[in-house]
């Protein structure tokens, strides 16, 4: 938005566009008599104590104005990736892999391989932008292209989540309060609604319901991985989402993947896990630290997934039994 459109919109417009700007004006003192009035319409009848009072001018006043909005502009723009690439590079021993990644919004993709073989490191190159500056040498392109600094800037920390197995909070806040202030972070029209949303997402998630009012502090593993998770997909900008782990990790795993791929999110998971393997689209294998070899799921495949999701739910039955005090008597088969 260019600065002299910023001063002639109407402040109606301004404050449905930016709900944040209403601060603006509260800490400014700033009164207007009509919606329909522009920025410049309000600040012409102010007088010399009024610039005295707050320390400055017209000519200082505007341009803290415009600077505010051009800044929350930016900052809520999110930035659409089309496509991610991951460029091939070396493995440990400095031969050259085998193969590259293309991924696209709505899909899921694998990173399988022996622990230690180079998993999270895949995982680190697309999270710092890789571009040959790390020990594999990877090269990673947004939309064909590499991210320049003004990209990286732009996106403001938003175009990467990590969910890892190991996440707890500190914060002193209840879920409603952690919500709402990233929300409200985030610039979001109805934050609230969307704050309900993120909690009844997460309660499907993982086995034990938690409500609004429940201290962060208090929530299990499993129930911080499926708030984060509902978090990342329904008010975190992040267009991809790196996944480290998390087959143990308390929650309903086809459901958050299936929450991630209708929010249009580019998911890449690093996981030992046969179902979830299945689930994808696609699986990258690594050895010594190298890409050496992409598969795509068959069809023979996802057959073979439902079998193992039917020994899984009788696994988890199981778990569930037990969990909820359940002892097996003598004429148990």
């Amino acid at each position: 938005m260019e600065t002299d459109e910023i001063l002639h919109l109407p402040i109606s417009k301004i404050f449905e566009t930016y709900p944040v700007a209403l601060d603006f004006f509260k800490s400014f003192g700033l009164e207007y008599k009509d919606n329909e009035q522009s920025f410049l319409q309000t600040i012409e009848p102010l007088t010399d104590d009024y610039w005295e009072l707050y320390g400055t001018n017209k000519e200082e006043l505007i341009s803290t104005f415009t600077d505010f909005i051009i800044g929350i502009s930016n900052f809520t723009a999110v930035q659409k990736v089309e496509t991610l690439e991951v460029i091939a590079g070396v493995d440990k021993s400095g031969k050259h892999e085998e193969c590259s990644l293309f991924l696209r919004p709505g899909e899921i993709t694998c990173i399988v391989g022996p622990t230690g073989s180079g998993k999270s490191r895949l995982l680190s190159d697309i999270e710092w932008l890789a571009n040959t500056d790390t020990p594999t040498k990877r090269k990673v392109l947004i939309n064909g292209k590499l991210p320049d600094d003004d990209f990286k800037n732009s996106v403001g920390g938003k175009l990467v989540a990590q969910i890892t197995q190991n996440m707890n909070f500190v914060l002193d806040l209840n879920v409603y309060d952690f919500l709402i202030l990233h929300a409200q972070s985030r610039f979001l029209d109805n934050p609230e609604h969307k704050v309900t949303e993120v909690i009844a997402l997460a309660n499907e998630l993982c086995g034990e319901k938690f409500s609004p009012d429940t201290p962060l502090t208090f929530l299990s593993g499993g129930q911080s991985r499926a708030l984060m998770i509902a978090d990342v997909a329904c008010i975190g900008q992040a267009p991809i989402v790196l996944i480290d782990e998390i087959e143990n990790a308390g929650v309903d795993k086809k459901k958050a993947l299936e929450l991630l791929v209708n929010k249009e999110k580019i998911v890449l998971m690093a996981t030992h896990d046969p179902l979830l393997i299945l689930l994808a689209d696609q699986r990258v294998i690594i050895n010594n630290g190298g890409m050496s070899k992409l598969l795509f799921t068959s069809e023979s495949e996802r057959k073979y997934y439902h079998k193992l999701e039917e020994l899984d739910s009788t696994i988890q039955a199981a778990r569930q039994f037990f969990r909820m005090g359940g002892e097996l008597s003598c004429n148990d088969d």
